[in-house]
């Protein structure tokens, strides 16, 4: 590494101001600070506030939350692939398939996202930021296995350019940029991006055996109401499911990295003990969604509503929401107290968007948005009330 470090040194004031290739600054930074750690420092005058983290060691932190969720999804893509054709493979073989049809997914996304990163940065005068290491790894993660790769190059464009850069790059986005990515894709695409045929690799090329269906279990769900009227019986439901091991496993179809709430949960774990991420976010969207799905209970007007709540977050990416979406430091709400109340009202509207809209049985991806939106609001309320709690404290006491 010391050799690196002083090759870098030595063309390092080529792209300094003044150098043949300073227009290029901005790049050769980005990669300097991905090799090494920036050697610039704080001032030496003045009190200074200085932490072990930085940007690239929370990204970077993120990344690796985010590695058995994306590993055990490329297995998960083989073995959904193999059961749906009757092909049996080892378990090295179902990974390797799943390793080759989820590969060009994150190659698109990068390529794309960074590229555009990098020509904004160039064009500013700015620094390259490390917040689309995450973004770029997220977006291929939460998209189905059969999405073509033009739908994600122009996801994630659309995404890094009108959730980011227009807001100002990374840190004033509003909304999460690989949530968008995902929504921009299901409602410019919806064909190529839902139903039963994207989840599993083949599908939609009809190399399934006769009677396989693909359909998610979320699918089922909605399937099992019409109108708001149940067409089968609770237990029939359950039975047309997997089994809830399957689901806990990830054994079944779904997005790449949603599935597997063990390997969801392994990342929470990770960006708990490094402080990365919210523990109060992450467990007031688990308690929403556990207080809609009892209410869903106690009302019991259909088979979906009977449902035990905990099946939820077993289905669809509510985990996977609930531990890399909605904690987005960016995006989500700021104020301890706003923390719960952006939290709780994410679960309770992921699990009512399912249940009384069978149309569209995902509703992690809207619920997240929809707060993304209200982050704001609801840190003010918290505030402004701090502030007439304290004031009205003072006028007790005077």
């Amino acid at each position: 590494m010391k050799a690196l470090r002083n090759i870098v040194d030595k063309i390092k004031p080529n792209f300094e101001e003044g150098g043949k290739f300073a227009k290029l600054h901005s790049t050769f930074d980005a990669f300097e600070s991905f090799l090494f750690v920036p050697n610039t420092v704080t001032g030496a005058r003045g009190a200074q506030v200085r932490d072990a983290i930085d940007m690239k060691r929370t990204m970077i932190t993120v990344v690796i939350a985010l590695l058995p969720a994306m590993l055990f999804g490329m297995w998960n893509v083989g073995f959904q692939q193999a059961l749906s054709t009757g092909i049996e493979r080892t378990l090295m073989g179902n990974f390797w398939y799943g390793f080759l049809k989820v590969l060009p997914i994150i190659v698109v996304s990068y390529v794309v996202g960074l590229s555009i990163e990098f020509g904004v940065a160039q064009a500013r005068g700015h620094e390259v930021n490390e917040g689309f290491l995450v973004s770029g790894l997220l977006i291929p993660l939460i998209m189905p296995v059969g999405v073509p790769l033009w739908i994600v190059a122009l996801a994630t464009a659309f995404s890094v350019v009108f959730v980011k850069e227009v807001f100002g790059g990374t840190g004033m986005n509003i909304w999460n940029p690989a949530l968008v990515a995902r929504a921009f894709g299901f409602f410019a695409y919806p064909t190529e991006i839902s139903g039963d045929k994207v989840w599993i690799a083949g599908l939609k090329k009809g190399l399934a055996m006769d009677g396989f269906s693909g359909a998610t279990p979320l699918a089922e769900c909605a399937a099992s109401v019409d109108g708001g009227q149940s067409v089968q019986s609770l237990s029939q439901l359950i039975d047309s499911l997997p089994s809830f091991c399957d689901m806990l496993i990830g054994r079944i179809p779904g997005s790449i990295g949603e599935t597997s709430l063990i390997a969801i949960l392994i990342g929470a774990v990770i960006l708990l003990a490094t402080g990365i991420a919210s523990w109060k976010i992450m467990v007031s969207v688990f308690a929403g969604g556990a207080l809609m799905g009892l209410f869903f209970n106690v009302l019991g007007i259909n088979t979906y509503m009977q449902l035990p709540f905990y099946y939820h977050f077993v289905m669809g990416g509510f985990a996977f929401g609930a531990v890399f979406m909605a904690t987005d430091p960016v995006s989500a709400a700021q104020t301890e107290t706003g923390k719960w109340i952006y939290g709780l009202l994410i679960g309770i509207f992921a699990v009512l968007l399912r249940v009384v809209n069978p149309a569209y049985p995902e509703g992690m991806m809207l619920s997240i948005l929809l707060m993304n939106t209200f982050a704001s609001l609801i840190d003010y309320c918290v505030v402004d009330a701090n502030i007439r709690r304290r004031a009205r404290r003072v006028q007790v006491k005077a």
